[in-house]
């Protein structure tokens, strides 16, 4: 299906709307003003200003009213598969991660489907590379993205990271489960119905991904495509990235409430401090509960607790 989308000023929307008022149809999609059917075509104006034209008229259609917005596809120098054309409109199911990085809290991976004919809803709702957002921002869009799409998160507490990666497992191996996991959820769910791709934020090349889940009993496969920076390539990563997000802050709220005091984010010397502090008052097994043990804060929130005492 062919999509057009159109950023116009209020005057020409008022225009749109008269121009095909007999066509009116019913909205019920949030953040929709107004929708029209044609005969191979759909018009539907949104309330940011923005209108999409879609089916086999769209082209002619938005001809009658200007020059095709902002929303083509922008160079990037994101590494890894090559995506067929008009990638960013199509039905895709993409998978992201958060929290590796993060000495305190889990580690949650996401997997959403967004259809051909909600790429602009997810857009219309506030989705962008969640770098660009704040996490208050993230937690704002959360549920009406949950409600919008299907989709699967999984949060990989900090007691069950701690018990494998002991066992040697990487970090890579934990996240390819997971990801694999939260992939056959979402598929699950929406069986018949098949993504037009599956597109996972890569963190590692196809074959080193796949040898991490070689003895999962069912492996996701077909038309699973990889890329970095693929938040930017297809709103599915970056509704999957939100909703991981939020995932992760939400059990952060629940450690902070545990050990009584706010859990900072990262790795850096603010988190030795929190660290070394909890350690103090509480003791090892407490902070190991809160904790990717095998960080090196650990190491170093020890030896501030040992200053302190000494």
């Amino acid at each position: 299906m062919s999509n057009t989308v159109l950023k116009l000023p209020e005057e020409s929307l008022l225009q749109v709307i008269e121009y095909y008022s007999s066509k009116k149809i019913s909205a019920k999609a949030p953040y929709v003003r107004f929708t029209a059917k044609l005969t191979d075509a759909v018009v539907t104006v949104y309330t940011s200003g923005k209108v999409m034209f879609q089916g086999a008229g769209a082209e002619r259609e938005a001809a009658k009213w200007g020059a095709v917005s902002a929303d083509a596809p922008k160079t990037s120098n994101a590494k890894g598969d090559t995506l067929p054309p008009g990638f960013a409109k199509k039905s895709v199911l993409g998978s992201d991660e958060t929290g590796t990085g993060d000495f305190f809290g889990p580690i949650t991976v996401a997997a959403c489907f967004v259809p051909a004919n909600k790429v602009e809803l997810a857009h219309e709702l506030g989705v962008k590379d969640s770098k660009l957002l704040t996490d208050d921002y993230m937690r704002k869009i959360a549920p009406d993205l949950k409600e919008a799409f299907i989709h699967s998160v999984l949060t990989l507490k900090n007691d069950k990271y701690n018990a494998v990666q002991s066992k040697g497992w990487s970090q890579g191996k934990i996240k390819a489960l997971l990801h694999n996991q939260a992939l056959k959820h979402v598929l699950q769910k929406i069986q018949p119905q098949k993504p037009d791709a599956i597109l996972i934020d890569q963190f590692a090349e196809r074959g080193i991904y796949y040898n991490h889940i070689k003895n999962e009993p069912e492996i996701i496969r077909e038309n699973v495509l990889f890329s970095t920076k693929a938040e930017g390539l297809h709103v599915s990563v970056a509704c999957a990235s939100i909703i991981a997000r939020v995932a992760f802050l939400e059990e952060m709220d629940a450690l902070s409430a545990k050990a009584g005091v706010a859990l900072p984010k990262g790795a850096g010397k603010i988190v030795d401090e929190a660290a070394a502090k909890i350690l103090l008052k509480h003791g090892e097994a407490f902070l190991q509960s809160l904790t990717k043990v095998h960080f090196a804060n650990t190491k170093k929130a020890k030896d501030l607790a040992a200053k302190r005492r000494s």
